[in-house]
């Protein structure tokens, strides 16, 4: 099937956007990764060539030198409709003007990465895991990303991973049993170069399992090819979380390149930004979270943007969050049902939010309501003396105490 970017549509089919605004490549150039990065869009005379600018986005992208890359792969820009701004897919990786506001809580670090990296690119925020940032780079760059300040290769640090320091750091912290590969992106690394890697994390005996976040699988499909997929069932326990933030990112080549995952044996999960203008309604993020599990992908997280500079424009309120998962939890199966976080500023790390289901708790008893906002009361355990009236229905004398 071959679709053009101009088509709307709510994402719920996968559809194949190949070649699109590439109409004259073969598909053994199409279908090679190493030839999707080379023929990234990086410059404003390229996005030009495909679409209508509004003045928000060319002067975006006029300033986009000194904080984000521009860059999108060919197959991610293909998603693109030529002449709406406002799409999606578009406010996603197009540079705009907003980027340059500031906000009196915007932040360089939001995450509190930096205050916890014991040796160069390795960060030890939680008890028991670490974030290994192994690269600067990606396949093509969000303008909400949460390391902008290193990523891309102009952002106002450098990343320059120790990569001996943090191997000898994980030997001799042996309560880390589980490392994350992040950065940037490790998968777009070499086969030969990622399995090094890997190997060498695995020759730590304490180190459990293995995590890689990503979104290659989404903006280079064409990279997850079977020998990489083999390469990497030779290192399980390995998990891997990517991320899609709107339905229709989910093409059929995303939905063939997560299935080649999957069926090496490797657990998959979903990480959203709840972004303004992108997917902050409860019906755009239903027919996304069931996509992901007809790629046999689990919603696992959605985040609250976080307080990265300029990212004022993309950011919507908490309360839109629990709006979605009310809507979700419920309403459709439990596997589709991601936990709605907030990366606590400053490096307090991930905290779940939820509606509030829990009206009143003592020692007692607890009282609950459920998705459809009736109410229920549970006894309370460890209080085997007491005695509790049978289970019935509240109203309002609880929500309004």
């Amino acid at each position: 099937m071959n679709t053009f970017a101009s088509e709307s549509g709510d994402g719920k089919d996968f559809v194949s956007h190949a070649p699109g605004y590439w109409s004259d490549t073969v598909p053994e150039l199409w279908n090679d990764w190493k030839w999707q990065l080379k023929n990234r869009v990086t410059t404003l005379a390229q996005l030009e060539k495909h679409l209508e600018l509004s003045a928000e986005e060319r002067s975006g992208v006029l300033l986009s030198g000194d904080k984000l890359a521009l860059a999108v792969t060919p197959h991610f820009f293909n998603l693109l409709p030529a002449n709406n701004p406002d799409d999606p897919i578009r406010r996603q990786v197009v540079p705009r003007i907003e980027e340059t506001w500031t906000s009196p809580y915007d932040m360089a670090d939001p995450c509190g990465e930096d205050s916890h990296m014991p040796v160069p690119g390795l960060v030890h925020r939680y008890p028991d895991r670490v974030l290994f940032l192994v690269t600067d780079r990606c396949a093509s760059y969000c303008r909400y990303c949460t390391r902008s300040r290193v990523v891309s290769g102009v952002g106002e640090q450098e990343l320059h991973t120790n990569f001996e320091a943090a191997f000898r750091y994980l030997e001799a912290h042996t309560e880390v049993r589980d490392v994350l590969l992040s950065g940037g992106d490790a998968l777009i690394f070499s086969d030969d170069r990622l399995e090094k890697l890997l190997s060498r994390l695995r020759a730590i005996r304490h180190i459990e399992f293995l995590r890689i976040g990503t979104r290659v699988p989404i903006f280079l499909p064409q990279r997850i090819t079977p020998e990489l997929c083999a390469m990497l069932a030779k290192y399980h326990p390995l998990w891997m979380s990517v991320h899609v933030n709107h339905p229709r990112e989910l093409t059929i080549e995303v939905k063939h390149a997560l299935e080649r995952l999957a069926n090496a044996g490797i657990p998959l999960g979903n990480q959203s930004v709840l972004l303004a203008g992108v997917n902050d309604d409860v019906e755009t993020m239903k027919t996304l979270v069931h996509k992901l599990l007809m790629c046999r992908v689990r919603p696992y997280y959605i985040y609250q943007c976080d307080l990265i500079n300029g990212s004022s424009h993309l950011r919507t309120s908490v309360a839109k969050g629990i709006e979605i998962i009310e809507g979700l939890r419920g309403h459709t199966t439990g596997y589709a049902v991601p936990q709605f976080v907030i990366d606590a500023p400053g490096g307090g790390g991930k905290v779940p939010i939820n509606p509030g289901y829990i009206l009143y708790h003592d020692n007692e008893k607890i009282v609950i309501r459920n998705y459809e906002g009736k109410i229920f009361e549970y006894p309370e355990t460890g209080n085997e003396n007491l005695q509790f009236a049978p289970q019935r229905e509240y109203h309002d004398e609880y929500l309004y105490s």
